[in-house]
């Protein structure tokens, strides 16, 4: 064999050794980046919150008559209303949050890191229900407001207002264990 295949071949096993090894580099890099997490991995992750039942909520018709009831966690400080449900991955339908607030108002909520579709329920001061949104979008950063003041609202799983036909004008009983 010539001196020049010679080192024709050695260049190209070199070439080839080099990029055998750089692409053994890339692949060895590319497995020890951190990988991108999507809401439900997150929400995955943070899943160890556990409903805690802190009294009862019943709707009532217009006219007083009994509709249904449910088991409430009540939110009635700004962390606990600045948390709300975000970050469950289910709840029961007999399960509820009620958040109180300090003044009666416009109110607005979003679902942003809220796993779970919800219906959301704006009640007045007289505990009757101004607004209801049914069936929000998880994750959804967009507004669900009061269209009248409301000074508490109550969060149930996407559709049990359809369910048990609680609607606007009906009222809320609540009671603390």
């Amino acid at each position: 064999m010539s001196k020049k295949k010679k080192n024709s071949k050695k260049r190209f096993i070199k070439v080839v050794s080099a990029a055998v090894a750089l692409a053994f580099l890339i692949f060895i890099l590319f497995l020890n980046l951190p990988q991108k997490e999507n809401k439900e991995s997150i929400a995955v992750k943070k899943s160890s919150i556990k409903f805690k039942k802190d009294g009862e909520l019943t709707f009532q018709s217009a006219e007083g008559n009994y509709i249904s009831k449910i088991d409430i966690e009540i939110a009635d400080n700004d962390d606990k209303r600045t948390h709300g449900l975000m970050d469950r991955l289910s709840m029961e339908e007999n399960h509820g949050m009620l958040f109180i607030f300090p003044y009666e108002t416009i109110q607005s909520f979003w679902m942003k890191n809220t796993v779970i579709p919800l219906d959301i329920i704006f009640v007045n001061k007289e505990n009757v229900i101004v607004t209801i949104h049914t069936d929000t979008v998880p994750f959804d950063t967009g507004q669900y407001r009061s269209t009248k003041p409301a000074i508490m609202v109550v969060e149930v799983v996407a559709g049990y207002t359809d369910l048990y036909e609680i609607n606007v004008g009906d009222k809320i009983v609540w009671r603390r264990n």
